[in-house]
């Protein structure tokens, strides 16, 4: 009785001790792993379908077509955005350096921002641009090297991606036999974090829609030129925490207040920060928590303090372990009445 203790004791430190060392290993890729589980999870009735319809109802080939529908879906709308963004830098840059009043703007700029400054502040355009260009040539290297380590994320993720398709029910059914909880209790944990998941994706894209609607909205009425262009990057925008719009709609108003539209300029602003700002701090939390016991507030507060602390992740952590509590909670109160 006493060398099983012993044997239990033993196999518990060890599994804990390699727990631990496995959670080191893969924390550098935890980000890509959760996306890649993401996406599984909201493209997982497209695999389905697929599966289903496949003549010879192949597991690896479904999987297949499903990375190549969600990567035409993802690259070639980005592809033609970005060629166009491409185009219309290079026309804007093409005008400035053309233009023999080149000089004669820059000083305006200078006169328009220093007009707005206390006394004693100088505002100088020209060591601006020099110190902007000199750090772009100082950090080209590490923006190389970042965009390298993106690209190799991303193909792992679709790598990751292509085998959670593939074999995803199997590792389902290992997990909830791993698992020390009833069947019951743990298809019901896995089911309100399948479903959480599918909502903030699907609720980010709603967001992306609506703000890049209210971006183009706003373009046109405050006269931006290229609107649809800028509207449609403002909804990718959407996507990136923290930023948001407002790396296409602060260059929108500055754009227009050097033009000598500041009561534009103005409405932008406005604009921006009570519609476009804020209807994602009232869409999101409202998406994540329909349907649910979950109340808006608490997802509110979920996705701003997982932000905080886990940054960009904490979008979708912060929702999922809310639901993850709310489930946990709920099987509690089961076992207790039991």
């Amino acid at each position: 009785m006493q060398t099983a203790s012993k044997e239990k004791s033993f196999l518990f430190i060890l599994l804990s001790i390699t727990v631990i060392f496995t959670i080191l290993i893969f924390y550098p890729f935890l980000a890509m792993l959760i996306l890649a589980v993401a996406f599984a999870v909201v493209l997982k009735p497209v695999y389905l379908w697929i599966k289903k319809h496949l003549v010879f109802n192949v597991s690896w080939l479904a999987s297949l077509l499903t990375i190549v529908i969600f990567l035409l879906g993802l690259c070639v709308p980005l592809f033609f955005v970005s060629k166009e963004i491409f185009n219309q830098v290079q026309y804007l840059y093409s005008n400035i350096i053309t233009m023999e009043n080149s000089n004669n703007v820059i000083n305006y700029i200078d006169s328009s921002v220093n007009k707005l400054l206390p006394e004693g502040f100088n505002f100088d355009v020209n060591s601006k641009i020099m110190e902007l260009v000199s750090s772009l040539s100082n950090n080209l290297a590490q923006f190389f090297s970042s965009t390298l380590n993106s690209i190799v994320t991303f193909a792992l993720m679709i790598f990751t991606l292509f085998y959670l398709l593939k074999d995803g029910e199997k590792w389902e059914k290992g997990l909830i036999n791993i698992i020390p909880l009833k069947d019951e209790y743990t298809n019901k944990i896995i089911n309100d974090l399948k479903k959480s998941i599918n909502k903030i994706l699907k609720g980010s894209l709603v967001i992306a829609l609506a703000q890049g609607l209210l971006a183009w909205v706003g373009f046109v009425i405050f006269g931006v030129p290229n609107a649809i262009i800028w509207a449609i990057i403002a909804g990718i925008a959407s996507f990136i925490p923290n930023l948001g719009t407002s790396i296409v709609s602060v260059p929108a108003m500055l754009f227009l207040f050097f033009t000598g539209m500041q009561l534009q300029a103005l409405g932008l602003l406005l604009w921006s920060i009570l519609l476009i700002g804020m209807i994602d701090n009232f869409l999101a939390p409202y998406i994540i928590s329909k349907d649910t016991e979950i109340p808006s507030l608490f997802i509110l507060f979920a996705i701003l303090g997982g932000m905080a602390l886990l940054g960009p992740l904490g979008i979708i952590i912060g929702p999922l372990v809310l639901s993850l509590l709310y489930s946990l909670v709920s099987i509690y109160r089961k076992e207790l009445q039991n």
